[in-house]
């Protein structure tokens, strides 16, 4: 569901408290805002936003020029995935740098002339929001203008026009001017705004990239793809299942779920103490996944902990969870009676009946007292683990969530211990 944005005149009094307004000519005259805000073609000696710290200071107007590259209005002896892994290995490095890069980017997309260029700074936000997000002071301003581009791309080929059409008055003598292209050199501007509107959503709450190592050129080109190519973390079991129509047309299940849970199976985690509890290695973890979303599954795999680590990432990061939210009061109404809790799973769509049935079926494995005496997971720690990633709680009142958390536990062990999922046996 979109949030309505902070409005236009918002965003305007945030600009003004938070830009370092700039100067130009020899009487240093202060450029206005909406100026400051537009595509410049030159470089910038300060950065765009207010900082006291000298390392953001100098690093801003490098990254500048790494945003202009990147877009194509620069030249580089670099390619592009290259340039994108500096820019954004400097902001996960450096987190003050977070901000400017988005604020940059937002000037560099506004009033562009050449729509290639205004493309490719919309992939680099894009590319940029699967690795970090912006502070929470500045995510509503970035917010604001992302939703600002939803459905603009008639508004956006007509001001391209006439900004050319301007131009191309002020500049009818010179010989020198700016390659000028308002064809269709990429995806329409929207598709970028709707995907980095999404990958705002879900990077605020998530933080991003976590772990040691830096990005990759590897992550920086998964990135890119994710914006075409759905990811199977953090879309819907409808789009999984419609992207995997083509590889694995029979399978009634996710081709993630069935994989993931699987390998922990095969590398004995029904037998590993603290499965499920204990995370895996966070780096091992992000290099899985990255070979996951690529439709295959490494041999060297060795610590059940990381495919389980990943497997509870996938069910969290569903667009919706597994138990739609239509279904949520009526799970926590029934989380002391079994016969109600096992009729409300009879109630849900086919795919998240199913996908739920086998989850519950896997967990019903580890539940077995032999393999219980070697995890030192009972079913409480199993439902205490796996509810959170099934059962959303949708308020914001402290009191209610923690209410609620121990009722949805409760609901995930009815299950656990009364739902027949022998029919999921051999499904794929």
């Amino acid at each position: 569901t979109l949030r309505k944005p902070i409005s236009q005149s918002s965003m305007a009094d945030w600009a003004s408290k938070n830009l370092n307004m700039h100067t130009q000519g020899i009487f240093r005259r202060r450029i206005s805002i909406s100026n400051m805000l537009s595509w410049n073609g030159g470089s910038i000696k300060k950065p765009m936003l207010i900082t006291s710290n000298r390392a953001i200071k100098k690093e801003a107007c490098e990254m500048f020029k790494l945003v202009q590259s990147y877009m194509g209005d620069r030249h580089t002896r670099m390619d592009r995935n290259n340039v994108a892994l500096v820019t954004v290995t400097k902001c996960w490095s450096m987190q003050g740098l977070r901000d400017e890069l988005y604020i940059q980017l937002i000037r560099q997309t506004t009033d562009n002339t050449c729509y290639r260029s205004l493309a490719w700074g919309w992939e680099l936000m894009a590319i940029s929001l699967a690795f970090f997000s912006p502070s929470p002071k500045f995510q509503s301003y970035l917010e604001g203008y992302i939703y600002r581009h939803l459905d603009s791309d008639e508004n956006i080929a007509q001001r391209i026009k006439e900004l050319v059409d301007l131009k191309n008055k002020k500049n009818s003598k010179s010989r020198k001017k700016r390659k000028q292209n308002t064809e269709d050199e990429g995806l329409p501007i929207s598709t970028y705004a709707k995907y980095c509107y999404r990958k705002l959503q879900k990077v605020a709450v998530t933080g991003g990239k976590k772990g040691l190592r830096k990005p990759t050129v590897e992550e920086i080109t998964h990135a890119r793809n994710a914006i075409v190519t759905p990811s199977l973390f953090g879309s819907s079991l409808e789009e999984i299942m419609l992207r995997q129509q083509d590889m694995y047309p029979g399978n009634k299940l996710p081709w993630v779920q069935t994989q993931l849970s699987q390998q922990v199976l095969a590398l004995g985690g029904e037998q590993t103490e603290g499965i499920f509890r204990i995370p895996g290695d966070i780096d091992e973890v992000n290099a899985l996944k990255l070979q996951v979303d690529q439709w295959r599954i490494p041999s060297g795999l060795s610590d059940p902990n990381v495919p389980a680590s990943l497997l509870k990432l996938w069910y969290r990061e569903l667009e919706e969870p597994v138990i739609p939210q239509q279904f949520y009061k009526e799970c926590i109404s029934n989380y002391e009676n079994p016969d109600a809790a096992v009729a409300v799973v009879q109630l849900l769509p086919e795919l998240n009946r199913l996908v739920l049935c086998y989850l519950i079926h896997f967990l019903q494995i580890f539940a077995q007292p032999s393999n219980v005496g070697r995890t030192k997971m009972d079913v409480n720690n199993l439902a205490m683990v796996m509810a959170p990633n099934c059962l959303r709680c949708q308020s914001d009142d402290p009191r209610i969530i923690f209410e609620n958390t121990r009722k949805e536990m409760s609901f995930l062990r009815m299950l656990i211990v009364h739902l027949d999922t022998s029919f999921i046996k051999g499904l794929v």
